[in-house]
C-alpha cells in the first residue's frame, strides 16, 4: 500500500525508458480493464505547441498500444464549450493515469482552473478532481511545469498555492550543478517544506494517507533513470553524469538521494510533531532525517505501527 504512488513528479529531456515504462505506462497496463493515460498540454501557449508537446509523448505511448494501452490527449482551446468541459472532467476522473504536461506553470494553472470556473462556477473543481483521484488510488503525474503544479507551493511564486498532491514538498526542476544557491534559497523561502533539486530523468513518487491514530503519513520514493543513452543528448541528461536528487535542509545541511531511496514522514494532526526517516536499498539501517543518524526503526511498517 505505502509504495503504490498516487502522485509522481519528474523532469526529463526525452522519454527515458525506466521512468516512463515502469512508473507511468506499466501503472496503466496493470489495471485489468482501465489501461488509460490522459495527457494534458495546458501549459503550452498555442495549439501547435500543444501538438508538439503531445507528439513527444505519443510516439512512446504508441509502442504499448498492442498491449492495450489507451493513451489520450485533451487540448486547450479558447472555444471550448460546456459539453467539452463535461468530457474533460469525465476523462480526468476516470483515466487510470493523468499527466500534467510542461510549459508555463502559471498558464497551466489559469487554464486548469478556468475549466471549472468558466463552466461550473467552481475554480477549485480541477484541484478537487485531482484529490478525488488520489483518494481512489489513481496516479497523477506532473512533468516539468506539471511537477511544480503538483507540489504544495511553486518555486516560481511565493504566493501561489499549488494542487498539493505531494504534501510539504517543493522542487527546482531540470536541476544541475551550479544551481545550488537556487535550491538553498528555495529551502529558506519555504522552511516548512522539503526542497529538492530534480535533474532531468529523475523523479519523486509519493503516496500519503492517514493512520488510525489520526496522524498523516507520506512515503516518497526517489527515481533515477540512467537508461537514455543517445550521445547527442548527454548535455541534458545529468543523471548519466552521476548527479542525484539533491536536498538542502532549511539549516543548510545536505542529503543526496539516489534511485531506490525512500523517505517516510509522519505528521500529527496539528503538525506539532513531524517525524521523518530515510531508507536506502541494500541497507538495513533506517536513518533519522533530522539527526542523519541510525534510528530504532527497522522498516516502513515499524514506523507506521509506532505512530
Amino acid at each position: 500500500m505505502y509504495l503504490k504512488p498516487t502522485a509522481l513528479i519528474y523532469s526529463s529531456h526525452n522519454r527515458c525508458e525506466y521512468l516512463h515504462r515502469d512508473w507511468i505506462v506499466q501503472r496503466a497496463l496493470d489495471h485489468p480493464s482501465n489501461k488509460s493515460i490522459l495527457y494534458l498540454p495546458f501549459g503550452m501557449q498555442s495549439r501547435e505547441s500543444q501538438d508538439f508537446s503531445w507528439d513527444t509523448f505519443k510516439w512512446y505511448f504508441d509502442r504499448f498500444s498492442p498491449f492495450g494501452l489507451n493513451a489520450m490527449v485533451f487540448f486547450w482551446s479558447d472555444n471550448l464549450s460546456r459539453h467539452d468541459a463535461e468530457i474533460f472532467f469525465n476523462v480526468v476522473e476516470n483515466s487510470e493515469v493523468v499527466i500534467l504536461g510542461g510549459g508555463e506553470v502559471d498558464l497551466g494553472f489559469e487554464r486548469y482552473d478556468a475549466m471549472g470556473g468558466y463552466f461550473f462556477d467552481d475554480y477549485d473543481r480541477f484541484k478537487n478532481y485531482l484529490h478525488q483521484r488520489q483518494n481512489t488510488g489513481k496516479l497523477t503525474v506532473g512533468f516539468s511545469a506539471g511537477a511544480a503544479q503538483l507540489g504544495d507551493v511553486c518555486a516560481l511564486d511565493d504566493y501561489h498555492r499549488c494542487y498539493a498532491l505531494i504534501h510539504n514538498v517543493t522542487t527546482t526542476l531540470h536541476y544541475e550543478g551550479g544551481r545550488e544557491a537556487e535550491l538553498r534559497n528555495l529551502a529558506l523561502r519555504f522552511p516548512g517544506h522539503l526542497a529538492f533539486g530534480l535533474p532531468n530523468d529523475a523523479g519523486i513518487a509519493s503516496n500519503q494517507g492517514f493512520l488510525p491514530s489520526g496522524n498523516k503519513w507520506q512515503v516518497l520514493q526517489f527515481i533515477i533513470d540512467n537508461s537514455w543513452d543517445f550521445p547527442e543528448d548527454s548535455f541534458h541528461i545529468k543523471t548519466r553524469q552521476g548527479i542525484g536528487i539533491e536536498h538542502i535542509y532549511y539549516d543548510g545541511r545536505k542529503w543526496s538521494f539516489n534511485g531506490g531511496d525512500v523517505m517516510v514522514r509522519v505528521f500529527s494532526p496539528d503538525y506539532s510533531y513531524q517525524g521523518t526517516w530515510i531508507i536506502m536499498p541494500n541497507n538495513s539501517t533506517v536513518f533519522d532525517y533530522w539527526s542523519q543518524s541510525p534510528s530504532r526503526f527497522v522498516n516502513i511498517d515499524h514506523v507506521m505501527a509506532e505512530h
